[in-house]
């Protein structure tokens, strides 16, 4: 962002420049028209400097004070300025700032009381609205929905439930939200959709499911097969030191094992833990299976059929179903 000094410095009274460029650089170099007229603005001016180039027009009533493109915060703040004073982040945009979500392209979300005017503004804006407004905000700077009511709001805007469930698995594995927060959050104020894989989502979590894979694992191939779910995250020593196994099957009677991976690349002192969980399983006789992401999400099935395989060899005499992916 640059700044033109004949553009910024001369529009308002010498005594109140100080003020003016604090306020500029807390905005990002954005300001709103209300804000311009505060400070002696004109409209004229603010034409004249439009159309010589100095000064761009993003949203109605709002401008950046600088040629260019803008920043990301930039961006945030010419939204927020359009929104007006109650608005504030939210959705993915606030997810991302919460860090329950990777960075990501589109609009930047808002969420304004039911009386605002400000209307969704595509590409940059897309504008949300809640009745419990004042009780899903938490004073940030920029501001922002707090971290529950925020998961829970991307969730909501998921298409179906299945991606529901899977969005929201994924932010509370991260260990920046708890179940029990989004879970009371729930109770007071109620997803208009998505409801039941909502709270499927919470109760996978609380059963030792700790990443998305390992909820695709358990809805895509044990409850979609009619498996009997297996225990999750089972402590067990190797060397002396405790680890933990994704999924066993002790408890059915069969020393199977299934590891969950969900990384894109080992690096050296993964690849000597997973060696030496190896090798202590090998010894003790145990059957290994291990799926990433996108063996599960391509073929659940093949999946499925293959833990069956391995539970039945092992002794295992429950009974599977077919879902229907199944060919």
């Amino acid at each position: 962002m640059t700044l033109s000094r004949r553009a910024v410095d001369q529009v308002v009274e010498p005594s109140r420049l100080v003020e003016w460029l604090r306020l500029l650089d807390a905005q990002n170099g954005m300001a709103g028209l209300d804000q311009l007229r505060g400070f002696g603005v004109s409209w004229s001016a603010v034409v004249a400097h439009l159309e010589a180039g100095r000064w761009q027009r993003v949203l109605p009533r709002v401008y950046a004070l600088f040629t260019g493109s803008l920043s990301a915060e930039a961006r945030t703040t010419a939204a927020l300025l359009y929104g007006g004073p109650a608005a504030v982040l939210s959705h993915r945009t606030a997810a991302e700032l919460w860090g329950l979500v990777r960075p990501g392209e589109g609009p930047v979300h808002i969420t304004v009381p039911y009386t605002s005017s400000a209307v969704s503004q595509p590409p940059l804006v897309e504008v949300h609205r809640s009745r419990a407004h004042r009780h899903i905000l938490v004073t940030t700077d920029p501001p922002r929905t707090s971290r529950a009511d925020t998961a829970i709001d991307v969730a909501v805007a998921e298409e179906d439930p299945d991606s529901a469930r899977r969005a929201l698995v994924a932010m509370l594995t991260t260990g920046r939200v708890t179940a029990a927060a989004v879970e009371r959050r729930m109770a007071d104020r109620l997803p208009r959709r998505h409801r039941k894989a909502l709270r499927e989502a919470i109760a996978l979590v609380r059963e030792g499911v700790q990443s998305a894979l390992e909820e695709l694992y358990a809805t895509d191939v044990e409850k979609a097969h009619g498996l009997a779910p297996g225990r999750r995250q089972s402590p067990f020593s190797v060397d002396g030191t405790e680890l933990y196994e994704d999924v066993v099957y002790d408890d059915v009677g069969a020393p199977l094992t299934v590891r969950l991976d969900g990384r894109t690349h080992l690096v050296d002192g993964v690849a000597f833990r997973d060696r030496r969980r190896d090798n202590a399983a090998e010894l003790a006789g145990r059957s290994r299976l291990v799926y990433g992401w996108r063996d599960l999400s391509a073929d659940p099935c093949g999946a499925a059929r293959e833990v069956v395989g391995v539970l039945r060899r092992l002794g295992w005499q429950g009974t599977s179903t077919t879902c229907p992916k199944c060919s």
